[in-house]
């Protein structure tokens, strides 16, 4: 009996070590926590995750010029590419996938722009109860970087 509590116990913490990071929740801008550029930054001010099993839908909303704007995707957690809707009907792919220990989760995105390319990575982190996404974007317009900081709601 004792070996099977022991083996069940270990069994039991294998599994919970294994788990990856749940990010589900809604989430908004904590920009005091934030590093952000000055003039123009690509930051929304909420998002509403879920993820169930396999599957990440994230909806951000975002203002802009004094409008708000809402839009979400997608994703698969197996590394697969997924296709979302771009700006002007462009097909924005994607892929998402888990660090190795579950903790961090990138998705690398490609966005097509007239006769460009606009390549977007972004990282996402739990950390003392924030969510943390470091952003970054490269395309013949420069590259820009930032890192939000999230509340949860």
């Amino acid at each position: 009996m004792k070996k099977l509590m022991i083996i069940t116990s270990i069994l039991l913490l294998t599994i919970i070590a294994s788990a990856q990071t749940d990010f589900s929740g809604k989430w908004k801008l904590n920009k005091e926590k934030s590093t952000m550029n000055s003039e123009f930054s690509m930051a929304p001010v909420e998002l509403v995750i879920v993820q169930k099993g396999n599957d990440l839908s994230i909806e951000r909303v975002s203002n802009f010029q004094g409008q708000s704007m809402t839009t979400k995707e997608n994703y698969t957690l197996d590394g697969k590419e997924c296709v979302n809707s771009g700006m002007m009907d462009s097909q924005k792919k994607s892929v998402a996938k888990f660090s190795d220990d579950k903790k961090v989760l990138t998705i690398d995105s490609k966005l097509p722009m007239q006769d460009n390319e606009i390549a977007i990575k972004e990282v996402l982190s739990i950390s003392g109860g924030n969510l943390y996404v470091e952003s970054s974007s490269n395309s013949s317009f420069g590259e820009m970087k930032e890192k939000w900081a999230f509340d949860k709601q």
